[in-house]
């Protein structure tokens, strides 16, 4: 999928469904005006739903199968419920209905367009219509209370139903909305009280449509009435046809898009008018949310993707910019122009692990924004989920977003249940890893090897075992390196060996084939040095001397020898040595005694150290 064609069905599952919602957007701009009943802009937010009773058990309200798609509960709010086992019988309902909405309002031309051979359609309005993204400049922000989803918060583990019941999701959309889709959803989605015919009975059943299919469109038809009377109620009727007709061309294509809600809303913002749509669907999408999102950012590369954490289970939200094309025949002034809209959509899978719950606001007033993602964040965290327990893809199912042949007959009754298809041959599936085998059950690990087993044991363990590495010679305990050279026999003496005695090995691995080097460690080769001799296998014993006898005249004599001691002998001057005296003519003691009187010592004449 790429950014041209994002748009597309072939390419993007929600392309119906943004059709939808662009279209509605075209719808509000074109036909919403001054005269337009609007609510206060307090609407979206002034429920509470955390304080209403029903709030966290929408699975206890007795809605669908037995009741409507959707209902308005009061300070709640208008309670949604979709499911994937409800695909309804795919019977067209839009001309039925435009025909009853203009015979109501007394026929005219609608927007000043002709109806075409008597038949009002979307065409007629140049619609549906396609959005395009805008530029980058042109997003939205991120809004605040958009990106507090993304904050850790505990989840619901789906509602259990019964078997057969597939996947169904339940949400409240909050009040200020008008919702354009029946309160009882299209026709066999859910059991309706059926009126009884008319008095031309036997005509409104002449094109093969079912009383399921009447009942449908009639209440269609009162359901797109009273929206116009709530939204035009100051105006004249001819606001009101223009818009209960132009909603009702849109029927088909709704269902089509496997939209479940599709909603408007008219708002005064501080003294402005301001306008927004809401639409909610369910598509056939298996990725897990993280490709989801993953695909999103790719493709989408002008938006922003977010993924977030429900209490329904994790999302992908997606913020962008589009531009809306309005047509010439809708437009009030008959020229075609384009509006720039701001869009929020979020991605919720549901829990059979092959639908994805769709929901998309988008409004053309910026300045709006955070009003209406404030309320669009409570929207997704009151998504609630039911589910059988049966994937989709085995239960054969499928949701109802692909479109229902047109050239099929019309049944002429309500269908039953649909039966489950066959499933497919179950494919070989490729694991990756590294295969390991699994001991059986009853592996004993301390039984006692079989004799088979034990034999080749033993023989595994009798070959020589290749290790890695250099094998290295580890020198005998006696090796002596340093051994006293200068009586080592040469290599070219081998008769100085002892007989029958093999030449030393190097202990170290150092010498090379064909060369012995005297030196152990391998660190000088000598060129014509004699070799280091063998090491001796065993230690030589050297047996110890006894103590000699010391004799009377040994013992005598050897007290008379001097005796030898160890060192230099140094000469030690006497007390009276003076090193400063004059050599060769020192005085002796005699002549040292005649020079004084009284023989005593005269003083030099000159002390050095005074």
């Amino acid at each position: 999928m790429t950014q041209d064609v994002q748009f597309s069905a072939e390419a993007n599952p929600f392309a119906a469904a943004e059709q939808v919602c662009a279209t509605l957007g075209t719808l509000t701009d074109a036909l919403f005006d001054e005269h337009t009943s609007r609510h206060p802009a307090a609407a979206l937010s002034a429920p509470a739903p955390a304080e209403h009773p029903a709030a966290e058990a929408l699975f206890g309200l007795p809605l669908a199968p037995n009741g409507p798609v959707h209902e308005a509960l009061h300070r709640l709010g208008t309670v949604i419920t979709a499911g994937t086992a409800r695909p309804g019988t795919g019977a067209r309902v839009a001309d039925r209905v435009t025909t009853a909405l203009h015979a109501r309002y007394g026929g005219g031309a609608v927007r000043g367009a002709i109806a075409d051979r008597g038949t009002t359609s979307a065409a007629l309005f140049q619609l549906p219509v396609t959005g395009e993204f805008a530029d980058a400049k042109l997003r939205p922000p991120f809004a605040p209370a958009l990106a507090a989803l993304a904050a850790g918060q505990q989840t619901r583990q789906p509602v259990e139903l019964a078997t057969g019941a597939g996947a169904e999701v339940r949400l409240v959309v909050p009040p200020g909305f008008h919702p354009l889709t029946s309160p009882g959803g299209p026709a066999g989605v859910s059991a309706r009280t059926l009126p009884a015919l008319p008095d031309d009975g036997a005509a409104a059943l002449a094109d093969g449509a079912d009383r399921a299919t009447v009942a449908a469109a009639a209440e269609l038809t009162r359901h797109l009435a009273e929206v116009a009377e709530e939204l035009f109620s100051a105006t004249g009727p001819e606001p009101r046809r223009d818009f209960a007709v132009v909603s009702a061309t849109l029927t088909d294509l709704l269902q089509d898009a496997g939209v479940r809600y599709a909603g408007v809303c008219a708002l005064d913002q501080d003294g402005h008018a301001s306008e927004a749509a809401l639409v909610v669907s369910l598509a056939r999408h298996p990725l897990p949310i993280t490709a989801l999102a993953t695909e999103l950012a790719t493709v989408r590369r002008h938006a922003e993707v977010w993924t977030v954490l429900l209490p329904a289970g994790p999302a992908a939200v997606l913020v962008e910019g589009r531009t809306v094309p309005v047509p010439g025949a809708l437009a009030a002034d008959g020229q075609r122009r384009w509006v720039v809209t701001s869009a929020v959509q979020a991605f919720v899978p549901l829990p059979d692990g092959g639908t994805v719950l769709c929901v998309q606001l988008s409004t053309a007033r910026p300045e709006d924004w955070e009003l209406y993602t404030e309320a669009f964040a409570e929207l997704l965290k009151s998504i609630q989920f039911g589910w059988d327990g049966v994937p989709l893809t085995a239960a054969g199912t499928a949701p109802t977003a692909a479109a229902p042949a047109a050239a099929a007959p019309t049944p002429a009754a309500p269908p039953t249940t649909p039966v489950a298809a066959e499933p497919a041959p179950e494919e070989p599936v490729h694991l990756r890893g590294t295969p390991v085998r699994i001991p059986p059950a009853d592996f004993n690990p301390f039984a006692p090897v079989a004799a088979e087993e034990a034999a080749k044991e033993a023989a595994k363990e009798a070959e020589p075992t290749r290790r890695k590495g250099t094998p290295v010679m580890i020198p005998p305990p006696d090796f002596d390196p340093f051994g006293i050279s200068g009586q080592t026999p040469t290599l070219d003496a081998p008769s100085a060996q002892p007989a029958g005695a093999a030449s030393a090995p190097d202990p170290f691995g150092t010498t090379l084939p064909g060369e012995q080097k005297p030196d152990p460690f391998g660190t000088t080769v000598a060129a014509q040095g004699p070799a280091v001799p063998p090491p001796p296998s065993t230690p030589p014993l050297i047996p110890a001397q006894a103590a000699p006898v010391d004799t009377p005249a040994a013992q005598q004599a050897k007290e008379a020898e001097p005796t030898r001691r160890k060192g230099t002998p140094v000469m030690i001057p006497p007390p009276d040595f003076d090193p400063f005296g004059i050599s060769g003519q020192t005085p002796t003691a005699e002549e040292a005694g005649a020079g004084t009187e009284g023989g005593a010592h005269a003083e030099p004449e000159h002390r050095p150290f005074g």
